[in-house]
């Protein structure tokens, strides 16, 4: 059984392919249903917290760049300019369906450190009992240096901070359909796995490398993300974001994406 329907606290990890066109620019209608969707169901009582993805991405299509700038300083720049849009977006899309959100930037020595960890705790319930939606990214500006980024992906993130938040489920929406046991883009006859009870090196093993040239993931990170949130006793749902309704579907135990079931 997937149980998804009672789940109450859920972290969204929203990727940069499901926010953005391939030329890095605003996927609008996408964005729009997202927003749509995800205010429905905080409005029915679900407490939503959000990762989300696309800021290094957005600001390079809005200064017209053809692909992710490899220079750090310049990476540094543009994700200060992509994280403004992004917010900007976020807060005047949600206003229309009178939702409240807030921004929550992490770096690695915030998450490594305990007092910081409590503050961090702190926030998110203290706005998520204020109705409010916590938007979460890392500081991509601070975080990035000639190393990369601290925590890198922000599929480890959102595990972190479904770890760290308490939450009841991580929902990863990517541009994929779940899970597979190859990879669906060069393998027709891949077959979709609906539920893992257990990550093995099976399942480690279908795992393919990086997304698009815009994003950081790929099933890899994805896998990774799914051990930080089982081991900590939270199931996680891979699933593809192209169609928002679809989250309708997910809440209501219908068989979408691929779920990694909880250690007991």
């Amino acid at each position: 059984m997937r149980n998804i329907s009672d789940k109450k606290r859920i972290v969204i990890k929203l990727g940069t392919s499901t926010l953005a066109h391939k030329t890095g620019k605003l996927n609008i209608r996408r964005m729009t249903n997202l927003v749509r969707v995800i205010s429905d169901l905080h409005n029915a009582g679900r407490e939503i917290i959000m990762v989300s993805s696309g800021a290094v991405g957005l600001g390079a299509g809005k200064l017209g760049l053809p692909e992710k700038p490899k220079q750090t300083n310049i990476k540094q720049a543009v994700a200060a300019i992509g994280q403004c849009e992004l917010m900007h977006v976020y807060d005047d899309m949600f206003a229309k369906y009178s939702v409240t959100v807030a921004q929550i930037l992490l770096t690695k020595a915030i998450i490594d450190n305990p007092n910081h960890c409590a503050n961090f705790k702190t926030a998110v319930e203290t706005l998520v009992g204020m109705g409010v939606i916590p938007i979460v990214n890392e500081n991509d500006t601070i975080a990035i240096d000639e190393l990369e980024l601290e925590i890198g992906e922000n599929d480890s993130l959102s595990a972190l901070v479904a770890e760290l938040s308490g939450a009841d489920l991580l929902l990863i929406l990517s541009d994929i359909d779940g899970l597979y046991t190859d990879d669906p883009r060069t393998n027709p006859d891949a077959e979709p796995i609906s539920i893992v009870e257990e990550i093995t090196p099976e399942i480690e093993g279908v795992a393919g490398g990086a997304g698009t040239s815009l994003g950081t993931g790929g099933m890899s990170t994805k896998i990774n993300a799914a051990k930080i949130a089982t081991e900590a006793g939270i199931d996680m749902v891979i699933m593809n974001g192209r169609d928002p309704e679809k989250l309708y579907d997910l809440f209501e135990d219908k068989e979408i994406g691929t779920i990694f079931k909880a250690k007991k």
